[in-house]
Order: structure tokens, then C-alpha cells, then sequence
């Protein structure tokens, strides 16, 4: 007698077992500012009406409002794209990031792709959520349906409660401090157990959000109470068999957590508030698809209430959509936050990618709540960023310098180390290239951002390779674009692209 193993989530719902290669049409597909760019490359495959209308859904986010003229100009493309080709789910500059907006419109047991490495947020409303490219994208528009390698599972159990002035967050850095920013590699991860019944959605949505920054496919929660009482009404969703197969597990006691950050200048260098505090800061940010939700403006403007930031401390609120700001204001958090000395900014993505309002200054420490920190994510190259959760940034604005925002403050150390933390950048006298082979075998975790800015992924189209060329590989060896030639070699080493899913550097090497 044979006996089948249980199915993971990602088997079940693709109807494949793990290995496997299947095509999906998707329930939707999400694209934000770079509609324009996908636009023009569903029209060089010859595209004239997209298969499916009521399968997209477009948010303008990323630019919004836009700081140029020329990205004021592509955001009237994109309307008018989406006006000619009847789409209905369209949310205009102001109405949100589209990670928070993707809550209006996911639904369990729903397969969701998104030009957007942090699609996978849509997770924690146990939906399958993955991000693809924008080629990727223009192909389902035409064909309505594209291809999935069904991949591994890891299971993630969480037992007990999360302490006071411990959040998701700290829970999220864990997680990639202990596994690594690679450690979850094209992989779907599962929560488990009691201590997931103890987590908004809110919470699920930032551990959702950052399974991107361990590499992971996609990450995924079950459809339960909690879900239920989000949508106001029972759901019914997917979930894997007990006797599932994983190919890896861990099991975590919230209970057991305490305050972290990412160091600058990776997601996976992380640390317990205790041994970083003190550090100088000069800006804070609070908001982004990770951590600008109501439960997140809530903690803030609790700890910010009848208090001010440090003298010459920078701190940005940004709601991540404009039902978020409405209720904060209605509950007054906007209020006490702008009383405490923050300025508040419309609902947008801000200066995550270093695209919109709130740039840093050469020399400034940031502390934000967004999900990366790569060198020149926010735009300036000679700015550090540390991670962490709403409470920690809202208690360190008070005093100017990291700060552990629990009421008994600890000693704890985190006892997870990765190697290779510096973030290498070739300088001139360094060369890289023998003969057409360019040589970089020996970096590890060599980033998008520094592949390709990210502050340039909207004014320069992932269509148009000789505007990139001058731009690729600016932020690692800055005269790569200059000596690189047709029919080149290139080594690197592991986790080699990580981070944004941004296809400019492919575009430019190919």
C-alpha cells in the first residue's frame, strides 16, 4: 500500500507538487508606476487590448504626487492606458502604496502576481502572492495566464504571545537574522501554530511583506478568525495537510523576543536595540508598505503624545493609503504626531526608494520602518539606514539616538551573526576585468540598488537599455558601464541580484 505525503499550501493551490512547472492564469495582477514601462513593452509583443481588464489592478505610488514633469507626464499615459483599456481596478496618486491597497482586493485562496518584489505582503490574507517582472506582467496582460515553478516549502511555527515593545517587525528581522537574507531562496513560507492567532493582520502583513527580504517567493497565513473578522465575515481559504512535506522548519517563542534593527547596510545584519543604543540619528521614517497601517500610526502616536522630537531630528509620517489617514485623523494620531513635531506626508511609498519627498542628507543616520537598507536605497549614497519597528523609531525621534522603547529595558545580544556585512564598492585602481571576463566571484549579496539605483527606475524606462547603460553597476563599480562590451563574461557570487524586482539590470547586461 502507497502512501501520499500531505500537500504544502503552494502545492495545493497550484495543483502541483513542489519541482513541478505549471501554467496559471492569476486572479490578479498588480502594477503601479511602472504601468508605463509595461505598456510599452505589451505593445512591442504586439499587444492591442489586454486579455483580461478585470484581472489588473493599477496603483500610482511609487512618484506620487510626481516630482518631475516627466513623471507627471507617464502618470497621464498610465491613466489614459487605463481608461482606453476598461480597467476598473484603478487607484489613483494618493489613494495608497498598492500593498495596502491589495487588502480591498485579495481574498483567500486567490493567486495574485505584481511587478513588485513585495507583492507577496498579500500573503497574509492567505492568498498566493508572488512578484514577477515587467515583461513578466505585459505577457499575462496579453495571454492572461503565465508560469510558475511550483517551489519548497518552510514551515515557521510560532508559539506564545510577543512581549510589550516587541511588534512584527522584530519579529521579521529575527527571522532574516537568523536564516539570512538568502535563506529562504525561492521558497514558499508557511506560519504556524497558536502564536499565529495572536497576530493582526496588520502584524501578518509585515511579516509577509518582508519573506521578500529572505529571498522568499512568497510567505502565506492561514484563513482563520482573524482573517474572518478583518473581511467581517467567514472565509474559507487554503491551508496545507498536517502531514505535509517542508523542506525546512523553524519554531519561534514570540515570548521570547525583545526590540531589533537591521544595520546599515543590510536587511540580514541585525542586532538587539540594546547593543546599537545611543547610536546618533537624524531622520526617521515611519510608514511604507511595511509599517504604515493605523495599528502602526497607533503606536507611534501613543509613545509621541505630549513629547517632541529632538532638536534637529527629522521625523516623516506616511500613511501607506488615504482610508489610513482619514481614520488616524479621526483618532487624532495625526494630531498628537504633528504636535510632537513630525511632518506628515500624503500617502505614498516617500522616500523608500529614494524617488519622493524626505531624501537624507550626505552624512545623516536614518532610523524608518520601511524593508530595506542597501547602500543609496533612499536615494543618497552617503546616507546609512537602520530598520525597525514604528516603536523604536518613534521612541529613538524622542531622544536623537537609538532607543529601546520598552517600559524595562534589556541587555539582550542577538546571537545570530552573518559574515560578509560590508557592502563592497570597486574602486578604480581595483580592476575587475582580464580579457572579457569581469570578475566578481568574491561579493556576495550584491543588491539591485546597487546594480541599478532605484531612484531611476521611473524616469528611465526598463525598456530603453542604452538610457540604463550609463547607470548599471553605477553604485559597485562605477566604471563597469564604461568598459563593458558586447559578448562579456561575468562570475559573481552568491545571492547575486537580491532585493528590488526591477529588470533594469537585466535589460542592461543582456
Amino acid at each position: 500500500m502507497i502512501v501520499m505525503a500531505g500537500k504544502t499550501f503552494v502545492e495545493k493551490l497550484l495543483g502541483a507538487a513542489c519541482g513541478s512547472i505549471v501554467f496559471k492564469k492569476p486572479n490578479l495582477v498588480l502594477t503601479h508606476d511602472n504601468t508605463a514601462s509595461i505598456a510599452k513593452t505589451f505593445e512591442k509583443m504586439g499587444g492591442k487590448k489586454v486579455y483580461d481588464p478585470d484581472q489588473l489592478l493599477v496603483v500610482l505610488d511609487h512618484n506620487a504626487p510626481p516630482t518631475t514633469s516627466k513623471l507627471a507626464t507617464q502618470y497621464q499615459d498610465i491613466r489614459n492606458f487605463v481608461k482606453n483599456q476598461g480597467i476598473r481596478r484603478f487607484h489613483d496618486a494618493g489613494d495608497g502604496i498598492c500593498h495596502q491597497v491589495m487588502s480591498e482586493h485579495a481574498r483567500p485562496g486567490m493567486l495574485i502576481v505584481g511587478s513588485d518584489s513585495h507583492t507577496c505582503t498579500a500573503g497574509a490574507f492567505n492568498a498566493l502572492a508572488a512578484g514577477i517582472d515587467r515583461t513578466e506582467s505585459a505577457g499575462i496582460w496579453k495571454r492572461g495566464e503565465t508560469w510558475f515553478l511550483v517551489p519548497d516549502s518552510m514551515k515557521i511555527t510560532l508559539t506564545g504571545k510577543l512581549p510589550e515593545g516587541v511588534y512584527a517587525k522584530d519579529l521579521s528581522l529575527h527571522i532574516i537574522g537568523m536564516i539570512s537574507s538568502d535563506g529562504a531562496n525561492y521558497m514558499s513560507i508557511e506560519f504556524h501554530g497558536e502564536g499565529v492567532t495572536s497576530l493582526t493582520v496588520s502584524q501578518r502583513m509585515t511579516l509577509a511583506n518582508l519573506a521578500s527580504e529572505m529571498g522568499a517567493k512568497n510567505a502565506v497565513f492561514p484563513a482563520d478568525q482573524v482573517l474572518a473578522d478583518f473581511y467581517g465575515e467567514p472565509v474559507q481559504g487554503v491551508w496545507a495537510d498536517d502531514d505535509a512535506i517542508y523542506a525546512k522548519e523553524l519554531t519561534i517563542n514570540l515570548s521570547e523576543l525583545y526590540p531589533l534593527v537591521a544595520a546599515p547596510h543590510h536587511v540580514d545584519n541585525v542586532k538587539s536595540v540594546p547593543e546599537v543604543a545611543g547610536t546618533l540619528l537624524n531622520q526617521g521614517v515611519i510608514g511604507t508598505c511595511t509599517n504604515g497601517r493605523l495599528e502602526d500610526l497607533a503606536i507611534a502616536a501613543a509613545i509621541l503624545k505630549g513629547r517632541k522630537v529632538a532638536d534637529g531630528f527629522q521625523l516623516l509620517v506616511i500613511p501607506a493609503s488615504k482610508q489610513i489617514y482619514l481614520d488616524a485623523m479621526e483618532n487624532g494620531y495625526i494630531q498628537d504626531l504633528l504636535k510632537a513635531g513630525a511632518n506628515v506626508l500624503s500617502p505614498s511609498c516617500g522616500p523608500c526608494l529614494g524617488t519622493g519627498q524626505g531624501i537624507p542628507a550626505d552624512g545623516y543616520t536614518v532610523i524608518s520602518t520601511a524593508n530595506r537598507n542597501f547602500l543609496g536605497r533612499m536615494g543618497n549614497k552617503e546616507a546609512s539606514i537602520f530598520l525597525a519597528s514604528p516603536a523604536t523609531v518613534a521612541w529613538s525621534s524622542i531622544h536623537g539616538k537609538i532607543s529601546d522603547p520598552r517600559t524595562v529595558k534589556g541587555k539582550e545580544v542577538f546571537p545570530y551573526k552573518r559574515g560578509k556585512q560590508a557592502t563592497v564598492i570597486i574602486g578604480e585602481s581595483d580592476d575587475r576585468k582580464t580579457g572579457n571576463v569581469w570578475n566578481y566571484a568574491d561579493v556576495d549579496n550584491l543588491n539591485t540598488d546597487q546594480m541599478f539605483a532605484g531612484n531611476l527606475t521611473y524616469s528611465i524606462l526598463s525598456s530603453d537599455a542604452e538610457t540604463i547603460m550609463p547607470h548599471l553597476f553605477e553604485g559597485f563599480d562605477p566604471t563597469f558601464h564604461l568598459r563593458v562590451a558586447k559578448g562579456d563574461l561575468l562570475f559573481a557570487g552568491d545571492n547575486f541580484g537580491c532585493g528590488s524586482s526591477r529588470e533594469h539590470p537585466a535589460v542592461g547586461l543582456a
